[in-house]
């Protein structure tokens, strides 16, 4: 396929486009169970409290929780903190989040922190939580401290103390050391507990806060979910119509190459010669400019939609399961494994398969074409049945290869689906140890398994891409074959005009001409002269090189060796264009196009007149069929010219040359599809009506010919006679013979 990537360079803006919106669209979709997991964390379980810091808090619980920092975070609490007091404008702002201050009781409000200010002051203010939650349990259940022990608190023992006593107010009076070894204690307990616990815990403690100071905390937590499940809903949104953008961008670029490459393959075919026919049969063509530029939009759409996005959603979805569960990382590494070695084995056992497909599908498209275009042949030797064989059998094994590749990839989706259910019980059960020890939380578990259906999708896209590029490769190789493909004939780098005073006379001097890769030469040593005005004609046994004499003129394929030249220039000095330009050619196998009989004929000249046409078909002698069809010139001619019989296709084609009104006209065996009288009329207003054009005849019929100014006798690709009827009647064995197997005495004598 990177022999055809040039093509995607004019839909570069569009790719690069669509890779920034594919990249959008992966990370809306990875950022969805990321909010999940915050909407369970924090939303339903932390009552949408996400922080142990918190926004304020009692003038009581800022004192009790000094009373656990350091001294250093007591500082940085002080500095995050602050107060306010009835009357002020700070308490008159809070008092509408929090009815307490209705009451006069003052409050802390915290400061417009950083992201990392808030990050510092967090971890010490949950261990202060703790210890403020521990302290008040001890008061509220003396039996609680007693349970403790002294050791608990750094030596000092709670349950010794009076009932009723305010452990917060001893606290403040005992001695700095002894309160830090009573911190120490408690900290060392809590970071046995882990530091999700610890969160959970302390962020409780800031819940039940907030539930003091009837800040509304249910309304809280609604909106919190309501605010995170926005933003899901809106990144669901966006995600959406990233995927819409992404699909129209995507089938631009895939139609647009398709458009070229069809377009090119068209312009590469139409300058082929018969040398390029012969590598590449037609049925084969026609493969490759329709089923194989399909099999290429597919693959270019399902590329630019899936080959960066599954890389992304893999990527990404691993790097962000590992982080919300690092000790499951394991259990996606096996999936991913398995999934690679899956798509490895069903790859590796359908490749071959897809390699002969493109194959099987030429085998049936000619199969096909020959039994339409050969159809009344086949009926009259009663072939139907041996045909019908040809056909079930190139359509057999065509069928027998597809259905292998269907079921062998018919599998991956089962063993794909068998891999996440199975990868879904792993990690549920891995991840319910992980939430009991509470290693894990609820909604950091739902997300690993999300992200972890994301990375198996991800890889089922991938192996898509491995099904569908192999065939695809194929059809790239087999359209990049064609359009790479060197030209035998073509245009010189400075040509020679073919313009002024032209005349058309044509020379062969020692003209020798071999087949490609054939082991002998088809002409040897062909010398003549066509001059303006005259006819020269060709005859000789079947096989003897008339029409490939004649096709030499056109350079429909160029000379082995020796020169053909027109009015003096060498053909192969001139373009193509301008060559073809000066010539009527009317082939051995008349072909019409689809159309009326009036556009068939202007594919001479399209700006030919009405008089023009009518001058043609009146020499071609087609008239009387022509004008006696409903709508005359434009009376339908069906492809081909299958409604018209052999005799009006050769006649139409014969117009449709003189519609041209070139300098050189070429009839390869254009008359033999014409009966004895029409071809002597038409003989006879060619000589009439063309005037001084150079006229090139290819025939079998001697009658075709008797008038002719030279005839050149070929012989199994060599000129053994050249002169008139008379002359060669005379001197050229060969000519005698076929001049005896068509002609009666009477006209042998005559």
């Amino acid at each position: 396929m990177l022999r055809l990537r040039s093509y995607l360079n004019p839909y570069m803006t569009i790719f690069i486009a669509s890779v920034v919106l594919l990249f959008a669209q992966a990370n809306f979709d990875l950022a969805l169970p990321d909010y999940l997991s915050q909407i369970v964390n924090v939303g339903i379980q932390q009552g949408g409290v996400e922080s142990t810091v918190p926004e304020a808090m009692r003038t009581s619980s800022y004192d009790h929780l000094r009373l656990f920092l350091s001294e250093a975070d007591q500082q940085r609490l002080s500095e995050s903190y602050r107060l306010a007091q009835p009357g002020d404008s700070l308490w008159a702002e809070q008092a509408v989040d929090y009815p307490l201050l209705e009451e006069g009781e003052s409050l802390y409000v915290l400061n417009d922190l950083s992201d990392s200010e808030r990050e510092a002051l967090s971890t010490p203010l949950a261990k202060a939580w703790l210890s403020v939650a521990g302290v008040e349990q001890f008061m509220a259940n003396p039996e609680a401290a007693q349970e403790m022990g002294g050791a608990a608190m750094g030596g000092f023992d709670p349950s010794t103390l009076p009932p009723g006593t305010d452990l917060f107010q001893l606290l403040a009076r005992t001695p700095a050391a002894q309160r830090e070894a009573m911190a120490a204690a408690m900290d060392a307990r809590v970071e046995v507990m882990g530091e999700s616990m610890v969160r959970q815990a302390a962020i409780a403690r800031v819940r039940a806060e907030y539930d003091i100071l009837e800040a509304g905390s249910h309304g809280r937590q609604n909106r919190y979910i309501i605010r995170v499940g926005s933003i899901m809903l809106l990144m669901t949104l966006l995600s959406a119509l990233a995927a819409v953008s992404v699909s129209y961008l995507s089938s631009r670029i895939a139609a647009g190459i398709g458009r070229d490459l069809r377009h090119d393959l068209f312009r590469k075919v139409e300058s082929f010669s018969g040398v390029e026919f012969d590598k590449f049969p037609t049925a084969s063509l026609i493969t490759r400019s329709t089923n194989d530029v399909t099999q290429l939009q597919t693959v270019t759409m399902m590329m630019v939609r899936l080959a960066f996005y599954a890389p992304i959603m893999g990527i990404g979805g691993t790097i962000r399961a590992i982080n919300k569960g690092p000790s499951m990382w394991w259990t996606i590494a096996v999936a991913v494994i398995v999934l690679i070695g899956l798509v490895i084995l069903i790859v590796s056992i359908a490749m071959p398969k897809f390699r002969i497909m493109q194959q099987l599908i030429d085998r049936l498209n000619a199969v096909a074409r020959e039994q339409l275009s050969g159809l009344l042949v086949i009926r009259a030797f009663n072939k139907q049945g041996f045909e019908e064989e040809r056909f079930d059998t190139a359509n057999r094994d065509l069928a027998d290869n597809t259905l292998f590749i269907a079921r062998v990839t018919a599998v991956m989706m089962p063993l794909m689906m068998l891999i996440l259910n199975v990868l879904s019980v792993v990690i549920l059960w891995v991840g319910a140890n992980q939430v009991a020890q509470a290693n894990m939380q609820v909604g950091d578990m739902m997300a690993f398994l999300q992200y972890a259906m994301q990375i198996v999708f991800a890889f089922l896209m991938v192996s898509m891409l491995f099904i569908i590029l192999p065939r695809a490769s194929v059809s790239a190789e087999r359209i990049a074959d064609v359009l790479e493909t060197d030209l035998i004939i073509k245009d010189p780098v400075n040509p020679l005009p073919l313009n002024g005073a032209f005349k058309g006379t044509v020379e062969f001097r020692d003209v020798t001409f071999r087949y490609p890769d054939a082991e002998g030469d088809v002409l040897h040593d062909i010398s003549f002269v066509a001059k303006p005005g005259e006819t020269t004609a060709f005859i000789g046994s079947t096989g003897s090189g008339k029409s490939t004499v004649v096709n030499l003129i056109p350079r429909f394929y160029d000379v082995s060796s020796g020169q053909i030249l027109i009015d003096g220039v060498d053909v192969r000095d001139v373009t193509q264009h301008d060559l073809r330009e000066k010539i009527g050619y009317v082939p051995q196998r008349a072909v019409l196009f689809s159309g009326t009989i009036a556009s068939n004929l202007r594919f001479g000249d399209q700006q030919a007149t009405e008089e023009a046409l009518a001058e043609a078909i009146d020499i071609a002698q087609a008239a009387e069929f022509v004008y006696d069809k409903e709508g005359g010139l434009a009376a339908e001619i069906a492809q081909g010219g299958s409604n018209v019989s052999g005799g009006q296709r050769q006649r139409l084609s014969i117009a449709r040359a003189l519609v041209k009104d070139a300098p050189i006209y070429i009839f390869d065996d254009t008359f033999s599809a014409l009966d004895y009288r029409t071809d002597a009329a038409l003989r006879r207003a060619l000589r009439e009506r063309l005037g001084p054009r150079t006229l090139l005849v290819v025939t079998q019929r001697i009658s075709t010919i008797r008038e002719a100014d030279q005839i050149i006798v070929l012989d199994q690709g060599r000129a053994v006679g050249r002169g008139t009827h008379d002359e060669l009647m005379a001197s050229c064995e060969t000519y005698q013979e076929i001049a005896r197997s068509q002609l009666t005495r009477e006209e042998l004598a005559a």
